[in-house]
């Protein structure tokens, strides 16, 4: 039976229409794999599959995803979350070389939080382990998610009186309605790339889309593992983010929103 396999022509002109054939031959390609985007099984034989190519400034790497969850592409990701989707895939801690970011998963949560006297849409960060600098030991570290952050521009957060500043050069992507990612500069003068990206297109509720169509921009807001924890609902959302700023456990930014 032939690969239900596709190439774009973006991914064919990169690597090359010898290597295209021979994928699409199945010479290169494993009969089951792990989507890339959701991270549950596919079959190549059985199920139409797309070819991503992810790209980082040194390295790049073939993985395959279903057809029903991305097109075959090419995604551009930092050098230091490449290496580690190369652990992830071949299963090799690296010890030697790991870093947290690679290990961690950023938790996303939507909802609304009523600052100066307006319900504003705003998305909370949250990792599910502790964050070490890229190239660091793991061990004996410390959590460096938020200094992280804020060399990346965001500002600590002290109480939720007040609107947070604007970050240049990120954004939310939001796709007919639905969260797909949240993007962070390039190189220079290259696109934005996923600081995070969902593996599937996440649901925001009617009110939230309205609110962020309304101002046009997301509040963002980012703690370390164990500072907010899924809350199911609103206010206790709005408890938890004031908890963490108390404790000068949250940065935050404003950032526009990209997309409906």
């Amino acid at each position: 039976m032939p690969r239900m396999l596709d190439v774009s022509d973006d991914v064919r002109a990169e690597i090359g229409d010898e290597e295209a054939d021979r994928l699409l031959a199945g010479d290169n390609t494993p009969g089951s794999y792990d989507c890339t985007s959701c991270r549950t099984p596919g079959d190549a034989e059985q199920e139409r599959t797309s070819t991503v190519l992810f790209v980082g400034d040194e390295t790049a790497v073939l993985a395959f995803a279903h057809a029903t969850c991305l097109p075959s592409q090419i995604v551009t990701v930092s050098e230091e979350q490449l290496q580690g989707a190369v652990r992830s895939i071949t299963g090799d801690d690296g010890s030697a070389s790991s870093d947290a970011p690679s290990q961690a998963v950023l938790g996303v949560t939507s909802g609304l939080v009523l600052i100066e006297g307006e319900l504003r849409p705003a998305l909370v960060v949250e990792p599910t382990g502790a964050i070490a600098r890229p190239g660091a030991a793991q061990s004996g570290g410390g959590d460096e998610f938020l200094p992280l952050l804020i060399e990346q521009g965001f500002m600590p957060v002290t109480s939720l009186d007040s609107v947070p500043p604007a970050l240049p050069g990120w954004s939310v992507l939001l796709a007919m309605g639905q969260l797909h990612a949240i993007l962070q500069p390039g190189a220079t003068g290259s696109s934005p790339v996923a600081w995070w990206q969902a593996h599937h297109p996440l649901q925001v509720t009617e009110d939230w889309r309205t609110a962020a169509n309304k101002t046009q921009t997301v509040l963002l807001f980012a703690a370390p593992v164990g500072s907010i924890g899924r809350q199911p609902r609103e206010d206790m959302l709005r408890d938890a983010l004031d908890k963490a700023a108390t404790h000068g456990r949250l940065v935050a930014s404003s950032l526009p929103l990209a997309g409906t």
